[in-house]
C-alpha cells in the first residue's frame, strides 16, 4: 500500500544522515544533495514495494551513493572553496583513500549499519571489508595528522556544512516519483508498437522532474549548478531487458533475472574481457542486469545401487550493460572502447570467431563471436550498440549450445529498443540485418595477427603469447622447401612474430610464425608467385617431401594458397609444417606452423588463422590495393 504519511516520515528521518554519508564519500554538496533528494523520488516510484522493507533506508541508500558519485565523477573532489578549513581538511583526507576504504571508513562511523551490511555496501568480504577499514583510519589519521581515536570528531564535524541544508517537503517528492512513474507509462504507450516490432517490449523512461524541484533556492553559501547536473540524468532499471526477452538466447534453459546495480561495488568486471569497471570513467550513469539460464539435466548414480538424479545445472549467462555518457562524443569513445575489449580480447585462451556489422540497430552496432578453450568451454556472443548517449552491450556465455549471431541481433535490437525515449538514447531499433565484416584494427603496429585470432591446442599449457612484432632478419615462417626471405629489395616495413605456450615445460619445435611486408604490388604479385613455384618444385623433385594444398586461390587484389607438407629429414624422422602465403594489394604474409608432439591444432583451424591474417593484413601502415 502506497502510504504517503509513512513515506513523508521514512523521508524526513533519514534524508539527513543519507546526506551526511553521500557529502563525505564525494566532498561534493550539490552533487550529494540532489543524489538524495532523486533517490527518495525514486522511492516513492517504488513505494509499493520499498515500503513493505523491514529497513527502506537500505534500499535508497545505495541509490543515493551511486547518483552522487556519478554526479561527482567527472569534477573535482570538493569544489567549494568556502568551506571551514577543518572541513576542508577532512574532504582532502578523505579524498587520498581507495574507494572501497572511504567507504568502509565512512558507514562504520557514520551510518547505523553493522559490519556484515557495511562489507555488502563495499562489495568486498568481510575480511578484507576489516583490513580495509584499518588501513582507511591509519592512512585517515596520518592525513589529518591526528589519533584515530579522533577519526570519528572529524567525521562528525562534516555535519557543519549541512546544518542549513533546505529539503523539498515530502509532497514534491511524491509528485516527483508520481511523474516518474506517469512518464514510464506514456513513453512505453506512445513507443510499444516498435518495441514490440522486435522484442515485445514496453519502452519505458526515467528521470523526468517537475520544475519544482529544480526552482528551488541553492543552498545558503553554495554555489549550485544544478542545470547542469540535470542536464545527464540518470538511468532506469525500467530500460533494461527482462528475464522473458533472454529466452531466445535458449529456449530449453529456464532463465532467471539474477541481479541489476549500477556496478560500483566490487571490482566492477562482471562480463568477459572486460578491461575497466567502466568505459566511459566520466559518464553520467550505468546499469547493468544479469540473469542466469539452468536447465534440469539427469546425472548418473555414483553407486550402482543408487538412483539417477535430477539437478539444476546452470548452461548460459547473460549480461546487459548499459551506460549514459555526457554527449554523443563521449558515447561514441565509450562504444569504441567497449569494442575494444572483445575485438583484442586479454582473457586466456580466449578466441575471436567472427565480427559482423549490424544495421538497423541504435546509430551504430556490432556483434562479435568468441570462444574460449579453457577448464570449462564456452561460447561468448557479443552485440554492442550506440544510440545517442547510451552505450548498450549485451553478452551471453553458453556452456551448452551456442548462441547465433543472428539471435545475439536479435537481443541486442531488444536492449535498445527498451532504451528507446529514454534521456539521451537516439535512434531505435528495426529487424537487425547483420553483414559478415573484417575484424577491428588492433595492435601496434595493426595488420599482424594477436593471440585472440589463435585456436586451441590439444597438449598445451597456459594461454598463446606473442613476441613483440622486430624487423624480420630472419623467417621462421619459412619451411626447407621455400626458404622464403623478407629482406629482399623493395620489401618494406618487413616485421615478425612467434607465438609460443611458455608455460608447457617441454622442449619442442612447436610455434605458429608470422612474417609481414609491404612492396610495389607488382612486385608483391611475384613475390606470392615464386613461393608457390619453390613449393611445387619441392614436392616434385623430392621424394621424401610431400605436400597436400589445402586452399589456392587468386585474384586481381587478393591471393592466397595453404599447404600440408611432410618433410623427411632422416630416415626416420619426418617433419609436418602447415604453410599459408598470401596477399593483398600490396601487403604480402608467410604464416608458418610447426606442430610437436601431442601439441596440434585442427587442420581446419591453421586455415582459419591462415584467412584471418589475410583479413587483417590491409591494416598494415604501408598497405595500398
Amino acid at each position: 500500500m502506497r502510504s504517503p504519511e509513512a513515506f513523508d516520515a521514512f523521508y524526513a528521518g533519514s534524508r539527513d544522515r543519507l546526506l551526511l554519508e553521500t557529502y563525505a564519500l564525494t566532498g561534493d554538496l550539490p552533487a550529494a544533495r540532489t543524489a538524495v533528494r532523486d533517490a527518495f523520488a525514486v522511492a516513492w516510484h517504488h513505494w509499493a514495494k520499498v515500503g513493505r522493507l523491514e529497513e527502506p533506508e537500505a534500499w535508497v541508500r545505495p541509490h543515493a551513493h551511486s547518483r552522487a558519485l556519478r554526479r561527482h565523477a567527472a569534477r573535482p573532489w570538493h569544489r567549494d572553496k568556502g568551506v571551514d578549513a577543518n572541513v576542508r581538511a577532512t574532504l582532502d583526507a578523505l579524498g587520498k583513500l581507495s574507494g572501497h576504504e572511504r567507504k568502509a571508513l565512512v558507514l562504520t562511523v557514520l551510518s547505523p549499519l553493522p559490519l556484515a551490511d557495511i562489507a555488502r555496501e563495499v562489495g568486498l568480504p568481510r575480511a578484507e571489508t576489516e583490513r580495509a577499514l584499518q588501513s582507511a583510519t591509519t592512512r585517515f589519521a596520518l592525513a589529518r595528522s591526528v589519533p584515530s581515536t579522533d577519526v570519528r570528531l572529524r567525521l562528525d564535524a562534516l555535519r557543519a556544512p549541512l546544518i542549513d541544508t533546505r529539503w523539498p517537503r515530502g509532497p514534491i517528492i511524491r509528485r516527483t516519483g508520481t511523474t516518474r512513474r506517469r512518464t514510464h507509462t506514456l513513453i512505453g504507450s506512445a513507443t510499444v508498437g516498435l518495441a514490440l516490432l522486435v522484442s515485445g517490449t514496453v519502452v519505458s523512461s526515467g528521470g523526468a522532474e517537475p520544475s519544482s524541484l529544480d526552482q528551488e533556492n541553492a543552498l545558503p553559501g553554495i554555489t549550485v549548478r544544478e542545470a547542469s547536473a540535470e542536464a545527464a540524468p540518470a538511468l532506469d532499471d525500467g530500460t533494461l531487458l527482462a528475464a522473458a526477452q533472454t529466452e531466445r538466447y535458449g529456449r530449453g534453459l529456464t532463465w532467471r533475472e539474477a541481479e541489476t546495480s549500477d556496478n560500483l561495488a566490487g571490482s566492477g568486471l562482471v562480463m568477459p574481457c572486460q578491461q575497466t569497471r567502466f568505459a566511459d570513467p566520466a559518464g553520467a550513469g550505468a546499469l547493468v542486469r544479469s540473469f542466469s539460464g539452468t536447465a534440469q539435466v539427469t546425472k548418473p548414480a555414483r553407486k550402482k545401487s543408487a538412483k539417477k538424479r535430477k539437478v539444476t545445472e546452470e548452461r548460459a549467462t547473460a549480461i546487459e550493460f548499459v551506460e549514459l555518457s555526457a554527449d554523443q562524443a563521449q558515447a561514441r569513445a565509450a562504444f569504441e572502447t567497449t569494442r575494444g575489449w572483445y575485438a583484442d580480447c586479454l582473457d586466456a585462451r580466449t578466441q575471436l570467431l567472427s565480427t559482423e556489422s549490424v544495421q538497423r540497430v541504435g546509430d551504430e552496432a556490432t556483434v562479435l563471436m568468441l570462444r574460449t578453450w579453457n577448464k570449462n568451454p564456452s561460447r561468448i556472443a557479443v552485440g554492442l550498440a550506440r544510440t545517442g548517449q547510451l552505450t548498450v552491450t549485451t553478452m551471453v556465455r553458453s556452456t551448452g549450445a551456442p548462441v547465433a549471431a543472428r539471435t545475439a541481433a536479435a537481443g541486442l535490437a531488444a536492449a535498445v529498443n527498451a532504451t528507446c525515449g529514454a534521456p539521451g538514447a537516439g535512434a531505435c531499433a528495426g529487424p537487425p540485418r547483420l553483414r559478415a565484416s573484417e575484424p577491428f584494427p588492433i595492435g601496434q603496429p595493426s595488420g599482424l595477427l594477436a593471440a585472440v585470432d589463435l585456436p586451441p591446442v590439444s597438449g598445451a599449457v597456459g594461454p598463446w603469447v606473442g613476441t613483440d612484432p622486430v624487423r624480420a632478419r630472419n623467417n621462421y615462417a619459412a619451411t626447407r622447401c621455400d626458404n622464403t626471405t623478407f629482406r629482399g629489395k623493395g620489401l618494406k616495413q618487413a616485421l615478425t612474430r612467434t607465438f609460443l605456450f611458455p608455460a608447457t615445460k617441454k622442449d619442442t619445435t612447436f610455434g605458429l610464425t608470422q612474417t609481414v611486408a609491404t612492396t610495389r604490388t607488382d612486385r608483391a604479385r611475384d613475390f606470392v608467385g615464386e613461393v608457390r613455384s619453390r613449393i611445387r618444385r619441392c614436392g616434385q623433385a623430392n621424394l621424401g617431401t610431400s605436400v597436400n594444398t589445402l586452399v589456392d586461390r587468386s585474384g586481381k587484389d587478393v591471393e592466397m594458397t595453404v599447404w600440408d607438407l611432410d618433410v623427411e629429414i632422416s630416415d626416420n624422422r619426418t617433419i609436418q609444417f602447415w604453410m599459408a602465403i598470401m596477399r593483398d594489394g600490396n601487403a604480402v604474409s608467410q604464416v608458418g606452423f610447426t606442430p610437436a608432439g601431442d601439441m596440434t591444432i585442427a587442420r581446419d583451424d591453421f586455415t582459419a588463422i591462415a584467412e584471418r591474417a589475410l583479413e587483417r593484413l590491409d591494416d598494415l601502415p604501408s598497405a595500398q590495393r
